[in-house]
């Protein structure tokens, strides 16, 4: 099995570093606003990542944490008048209940940073007694990146670039302007915590390196987070745990892509942000997931207007199949069946086949993208044996439609009732179409069953001056939005 190394920056056969065992963390959610699809996103690659790991025999332990406090919630607390605490509560009550009704599975282990204050005060307080970190007379205590040889090593940035593109807290005690904050005082009316410096709070970056150590010990094998946070998040974490420990902090960094929406970087300073719980109003928990998973996870997800419309057609076509395979199941009921000898070889094999295409595919850098187009051709080459209306050909898509259920669960995909899906789908398709647009798609398929092309053709060309294109199958058409 190989994993790309944002480290190395290059794919490594994973050799955890304690025999079977695995420590995996990935950075979380900070709760000062609600869940987009960007977090969404984030939680499904490594929930994934975690689940095929342990499908390949590996002990894994999966820690995942909440930020539940910073300057982000702080801000928040002040605009909405909650305490800070109680507000991250909320958010973080919202946020598990979206992620719920996304189907992504919790982590073996939850971590939240107002949990581990005194692991956090612990380590600041080493930090200080090895020359790492210095406390100033305000009560802020800072990390001296000076005096980590090594930082850069991750984003290969040297100390002279870490102040480009990255907020610098401003104070006047500060050794040097890119020395980060590990202890932050606590301004009047903030949320705060006595330590020995005075009151106040974590810095954003300590609380990753606290919570680690604090789950895993000394060395973890794999770190995750989004591609923006390798600098200075993921960095600052090295700088600070290495200088501790003396080890090595992480084996295998892993880095997810960014989300854009047709074409730009989401953000909320341009308005574009995504909720996941809108997202999930408008389309299946399964749709998002299989538009997301087309694309290597470590490369960027472009969302345009037809992204997750495209994805729920895609299932929707996959799921037909599989009712008419229930259609088939339910008139041969009854009725023995007995397949043996180069037939039923040829149904296991089918079904070995796929089990065996997509352990490739995952074992190579976890390659949902691969595994995803893999799965049209079994469709097709399903629908192929039902259409020669053979017995045996019955088996073996049947043999099939079984194993792609069982195999493709781990992604989130095919774990829905068939008929189910494919009824909501065609009711909400229909409800969402104008009635005068329906009207004049009825006419025309009616022309075409009396063979009136003229009249047909007349009637596809009003439908795109209404706004929409007319697809035709040997069982009805399909109206999509130009």
């Amino acid at each position: 099995m190989k994993i790309y190394n944002s480290y190395t920056k290059r794919k490594e056969e994973f050799i955890p570093l304690e025999g079977n065992k695995v420590k995996m963390y990935a950075c979380g959610i900070t709760v000062s606003g609600e869940a987009h699809i960007g977090h969404g996103y984030q939680a499904l690659i490594y929930d994934i990542m975690r689940k095929y790991l342990k499908k390949e025999g590996y002990d894994v332990t999966y820690a995942r944490n909440y930020t539940d406090v910073d300057d982000k919630i702080i801000a928040k607390s002040k605009e909405t008048g909650i305490p800070a605490d109680k507000y991250a509560a909320m958010m973080i009550e919202n946020i598990n209940g979206i992620m719920e009704k996304f189907h992504v599975d919790d982590p073996d282990v939850w971590l939240k940073a107002t949990q581990n204050i005194q692991n956090i005060i612990d380590f600041v307080s080493t930090l200080i007694e090895k020359g790492h970190a210095y406390a100033t007379k305000n009560g802020d205590v800072y990390f001296d990146v000076e005096s980590f040889p090594g930082y850069g090593k991750l984003s290969n940035r040297n100390i002279e670039d870490a102040l480009d593109g990255v907020r610098v807290d401003n104070d006047d005690e500060k050794k040097n302007a890119y020395d980060f904050a590990l202890w932050k005082s606590a301004k009047e009316g903030e949320i705060f915590w006595e330590s020995p410096w005075g009151k106040g709070r974590p810095g954003w970056h300590i609380e990753c390196s606290a919570m680690n150590r604090a789950a895993f010990g000394d060395q973890i094998d794999i770190h995750g987070g989004g591609r923006d946070l390798i600098f200075p998040h993921h960095e600052n974490e090295i700088a600070q745990t290495e200088a501790l420990t003396g080890k090595q902090f992480v084996k295998y960094w892993t880095h997810n892509g960014l989300i854009k929406v047709n074409g730009q970087k989401m953000s909320k300073s341009l308005g574009n942000s995504l909720l996941l719980a809108d997202l999930l109003e408008k389309y299946s928990d399964e749709a998002i997931k299989f538009a997301l998973l087309q694309t290597n996870y470590r490369n960027d997800i472009n969302i345009t207007d037809d992204l997750f419309p495209d994805a729920e057609k895609h299932l929707y076509d996959f799921y037909s199949t599989l009712v008419k395979l229930e259609e088939i199941t339910t008139k041969l009921k009854g009725y023995e069946l007995t397949i043996e000898g180069e037939d039923a070889a040829k149904a296991a094999e089918c079904a070995q086949k796929i089990e065996d295409e997509f352990n490739a595919c995952m074992s190579d850098d976890f390659n949902t993208a691969l595994a995803l187009s893999n799965l049209f051709g079994c469709f097709k080459e399903i629908k192929k044996q039902l259409s020669e209306g053979k017995t045996e050909g019955f088996v073996v898509a049947l043999s099939m439609a079984v194993q792609i259920r069982k195999t493709y669960a781990l992604l989130g995909l095919f774990t829905k009732n068939a008929k189910e899906y494919k009824d909501w789908y065609e009711a909400k398709t229909v409800s969402a179409i104008p009635a005068e647009v329906q009207a004049v798609a009825e006419e025309r398929w009616a022309a075409r069953q009396n063979r009136d092309w003229a009249k047909s053709d007349e009637l596809r060309a009003k439908l795109a001056d209404m706004g929409y294109a007319v697809k035709d199958s040997k069982t009805g058409y399909e109206l999509t939005k130009i």
